[in-house]
């Protein structure tokens, strides 16, 4: 890459202006915070406080100031985050990356998620388009009146940022309803399992709860068969599936839960929240405080977007989890053989909505790229070039998406959240909050609990028999949505008997709830820890939630032993590891040798038994199939046989080959003695940079690495993909923020992020939280200048020009 060439240049030329007098000059793309600066744009003084975290307390007379404020600070602490997050979902990485992420741009280009940004400004209410307009102009007043070079990265690719606009903001919160909605890539993957193991075979591999998918679900594939033939095959689904990776982690989930004064020691609610997401550097969020005229809001914000997401303000707290719906259907539209221009509908013939995208290429030719639209939505295969080759020549594949609309009002519901004083202000806030769906929790000052998961979850016909696993066919009606879940209809709970209230990715909606969310739920391993953990004392204390959100005891681990102590192991390493997991209970702890023992046996038996069905497609589909595990040990042994031999292999058989595989595998990188070996030295949480977390020798400087506890299915998560043939144990996604809120005096809450508050390497805060978070720690984060002032490292004054 001609960039990278030139960007190591670049590097090297920064590193020696770094051993010289050249340092004072990199320094200078740290952030003013102390003094004064005179701005266009602002109705009165702002008074930025940085506390002795690097954490912005702005001071504000009104909320237009305080939003300008706060993009001021964005850009001073995470302009290169801000410029990167922009491109993503505008899909312009190639214009400063070239052509390693035309991919990227070729699928964002597709969804046309820009397009719906720059529409849907016009939806929001006035006094909405006030705040992102103030926020636009903070971000570019230190455009247009900062000193010093700009960060790093800049300085590398020699690229230069462009004015902040409106829906530069508005986008990215489009690209985390990607991010937190990756259903239609679960429908691809049963669509590839279907064709090596059947529908049988996807109940055990991803049927979540023991529940089995639609008995019709091939139907749609039964309609034409030289489709089912051409896509069921290995090569149809690894191209469109191969084809189909973004610079996005889907989070392994989260938790949140609160508790009722009646259960707490305090006498007022408790709430904890840790979202999970992938680790990145910087962290995806940043924390920030505005007091506007009195009216405080404190919590994490997301660079490039001017509402407090998660946090709480002087009367309600407020924490998220994905509540995973099913918003994303795949359509295969059949095109008119007569004009390929057109597509069948129930009605007839229908022709496509047509447009260009030209995608800039650094150092390469412009990108004209022929974007095509159906009822449904956007054709993906226009943006892969696998999926376009896997079809037939006759047929391409659409996405709907309720994410997909112009009328999209969740940036106005961040804006209302912050003010709300109550549930009624809480509920009708979260009215206009339309994707990705959440379950939110909440507490308030007065004692009230409560829960929505609001969102806008399509309603599937009762003749739809595949109820959106995998690709249907467009051009039947009956898989057509119906409508939307109402608003009135959406999951929801206040002030339960019980005093308790918690999620986690789990199912929340009873058997006879009368509408369908998703069948991917998550497995409720975690749901049950904290459920049993919440349970096990009458009342709760802010200690107490810390306990529980470093909590690494694994019920998957404490559910497989039984099954797999129940062997008799083979070599004499193989011994000694199963004599240290005889008394182990699970607990996940960086620093035991059980957890890394247990994490890798069951890694080298999942390769056994699949290694067969899913020969070659193993790393693609395997995701988080924990239950698959036990599945298999409980009552599904024919997995355990080996096809390709002539005996019949049992379970214990194969666990007995993958303790001993997986012993060696460990003393191979650990040594021989099995007391010596530790989980953290494998269990590494990465936080990466982006772009150059993928870039030797930068990802040194950028990347920032600390061992952890937990696992997939620990309270406290350390998500791992066990195929990933490097690391098979590093942490890719876990807790992107802790947050525990006491609603007795909200001014004692704590907070941690994964990184620090700064996107800077020269920064003392780009890394200043990392060992703290990877330790189980928190930061008091509150509202009183008596407190914020402590050690306070700076206050700057943002004074009208």
């Amino acid at each position: 890459m001609k960039w990278f060439r030139r960007g190591l240049v670049a590097l090297i030329f920064v590193l020696l202006l770094g051993s010289g007098g050249g340092f004072i000059w990199l320094r200078g793309s740290l952030p003013k915070v102390d003094g004064s600066i005179s701005l266009p744009g602002l109705e009165a003084p702002v008074e930025v406080v940085r506390d002795r975290h690097g954490i912005p307390h702005i001071n504000a007379n009104s909320e237009t100031d305080a939003a300008f404020a706060l993009g001021f600070t964005h850009a001073q602490d995470r302009l290169w985050q801000m410029e990167m997050n922009r491109r993503i979902g505008a899909g312009r990485l190639s214009e400063i990356l070239g052509q390693a992420t035309l991919g990227v741009d070729r699928f964002l280009r597709m969804l046309g998620l820009y397009h719906h940004a720059e529409a849907t400004l016009q939806h929001l209410s006035p006094q909405t388009q006030a705040v992102f307009a103030a926020y636009a102009a903070g971000v570019n007043a230190f455009l247009e009146n900062r000193s010093g070079p700009l960060p790093l990265e800049f300085l590398i690719l020699g690229h230069r940022p462009e004015p902040w606009r409106i829906a530069d903001s508005i986008v990215w919160t489009k690209v985390m309803a990607l991010d937190l909605g990756g259903n239609w890539r679960k429908e691809l993957t049963r669509l590839r399992l279907a064709g090596r193991v059947g529908v049988a075979g996807i109940n055990d591999f991803m049927a979540p709860y023991g529940e089995d998918m639609p008995s019709g679900v091939l139907a749609a594939m039964a309609i034409d068969g030289g489709l089912a033939d051409r896509i069921l095959s290995d090569d149809g689904l690894a191209r469109i599936l191969g084809d189909a990776h973004l610079p996005l982690g889907e989070g392994a989930g989260s938790n949140n839960w609160v508790v009722s004064g009646e259960r707490s020691a305090t006498g007022k609610p408790l709430l904890a929240n840790d979202p999970h997401l992938g680790l990145a550097t910087p962290a995806i969020w940043y924390f920030a405080h505005q007091n506007i005229a009195g009216r405080n809001v404190i919590g994490a914000t997301l660079p490039g977007v001017p509402t407090t997401i998660l946090g709480r303000n002087d009367t309600i707290a407020w924490g998220f989890t994905n509540t995973q719906p099913d918003v994303q259907d795949l359509y295969f539209e059949k095109l008119d053989p007569t004009d390929p221009n057109r597509y069948l509908t129930p009605g007839g013939p229908v022709a496509f909505e047509v447009h260009d995208e030209v995608i800039k290429v650094k150092d390469a030719a412009d990108v004209i790229m022929r974007v095509r639209r159906t009822r449904h939505g956007p054709v993906l295969s226009d943006a892969h070039r696998g999926a376009a080759a896997a079809l037939p020549k006759d047929y391409v594949l659409a996405l709907s998406w309720t994410a997909l609309r112009d009328d999209d009002l969740t940036p106005q519901a961040g804006v209302e959240l912050s003010k709300a004083k109550n549930w009624l202000d809480f509920v009708a806030a979260l009215k206009n909050f339309h994707t990705p769906q959440q379950n939110i929790v909440y507490g308030d000052v007065r004692g009230n609990i409560g829960f929505l998961a609001p969102g806008r979850v399509p309603v599937r016909s009762p003749e739809n028999k595949v109820m959106g696993t995998m690709p249907q066919p467009g051009w039947d009606g009956k898989y057509d949505w119906q409508g939307l879940i109402p608003f009135a209809e959406l999951p929801r709970g206040y002030n339960p008997k019980d005093g308790l209230i918690a999620t986690a990715n789990h199912k929340i909606v009873d058997d006879d709830y009368p509408h369908h969310i998703t069948f991917d739920w998550a497995a409720g391993f975690r749901a049950r820890r904290i459920q049993s953990l919440l349970r096990a004392r009458e009342r709760h204390s802010v200690e107490g939630f810390r306990a529980m959100q470093a909590d690494v005891v694994s019920p998957f681990a404490r559910a497989a032993l039984p099954y797999m102590l129940a062997i008799k192991p083979g070599s004499e390493l193989a011994r000694q590891a199963f004599k240290m997991l005889a008394p182990w209970q699970g607990e996940m702890d960086r620093d035991r040798a059980e957890p890394l023992i247990f994490n890798a046996w069951i890694w080298q038996f999942a390769k056994l038994i699949t290694e067969d069905e899913l020969s070659g497609i193993q790393a693609d589909v395997w995701g988080r199939r924990g239950p698959f595990v036990l599945r298999v040990l409980q009552d599904r042994p024919e997995w355990c046989d080996d096809r390709r031999t002539k005996g019949t292999e049992s379970c214990n058989a194969m666990l007995i080959r993958a303790l001993d595989q997986a012993v060696l595998w460990i003393s191979e990188r650990q040594g021989g003695e099995v007391s010596a070996w530790r989980w953290g030295m494998e269990h590494l949480a990465r936080s990466s940079h982006r772009p150059f977390g993928k870039v030797n020798y930068l990802r040194y400087l950028f990347d920032i690495t600390v061992p952890v506890s937990g696992s997939v299915y620990t309270v406290n998560v350390g998500d791992f993909d066990i195929f990933n043939p490097e690391r098979p144990f590093a942490s890719k996604h876990g807790p992107s923020l802790r947050a525990i809120y006491d609603l007795d005096d909200p001014d004692r809450s704590l907070f941690i992020h994964s990184t620090g508050q700064s996107g800077n390497p020269l920064s003392p805060h780009y890394a200043d939280m990392a060992e703290t978070w990877s330790e189980g720690g928190y930061l008091p984060m509150s509202t009183r200048p008596e407190d914020y002032f402590v050690g306070a490292t700076g206050t700057l004054r943002l004074l009208p020009r």
